[in-house]
């Protein structure tokens, strides 16, 4: 890869080899290897030992969960925030592991909505709860950086399942709860 930035560098029209930029094709290497290490990490693992029967069935929340990652069309930064709730049906995870959810998908070449999606998908999944809410607000560099270059601007994406979709108040409950100030 190293090359590659060499060959890019030189494309831009920059010197390689110039004081600032000498290592900078390693740099940037170390950096795209860890900004996209979600490829390389597994949800089995990170959850293996932290999902327990537990007879509570109100709704699990973390909000404010930060996240980064990468737009896949312009290969620049969007990040934000994610609000994860569940109403658990006999299952809980330990709370650590729902940020390490996000950040396993979070940290892997995304669009926010996908990104959204795969989050719900997984708790739905593994703990099999009576619902699950995600909520994920982003700003996207590709915005603001390029194109229309809003700074201002960011996106709100949600992925609704079970009774948080369609229990009209349970799902004003976990919107309601996503937004206090605690």
């Amino acid at each position: 890869m190293n090359r590659l930035i060499h060959e890019l560098l030189l494309k831009i029209g920059e010197d390689p080899n110039r004081t600032g930029l000498k290592k900078t094709p390693k740099r940037f290497e170390d950096s795209l290897k860890f900004l996209t290490k979600g490829y390389k990490e597994s949800i089995e693992e990170i959850i293996k030992d932290s999902i327990f029967d537990e007879d509570y069935s109100e709704m699990v929340l973390v909000r404010n969960i930060e996240f980064y990652s990468l737009c896949e069309h312009h290969l620049l930064p969007f990040y934000g925030k994610c609000h994860i709730g569940y109403i658990p049906d006999g299952k809980i995870i330990g709370l650590s592991k729902l940020p390490r959810i996000v950040d396993v998908f979070a940290r892997r070449l995304q669009v926010q909505e996908r990104l959204t999606r795969e989050i719900a998908d997984t708790i739905q999944k593994y703990l099999k709860p009576m619902g699950v809410g995600v909520v994920m607000e982003a700003y996207h560099l590709c915005m603001a950086m390029r194109g229309v270059e809003k700074k201002n601007a960011y996106a709100v994406t949600s992925a609704l399942l079970g009774v948080i979709r369609s229990d009209r108040r349970t799902r004003a409950e976990f919107l309601t709860l996503i937004q206090k100030n605690i």
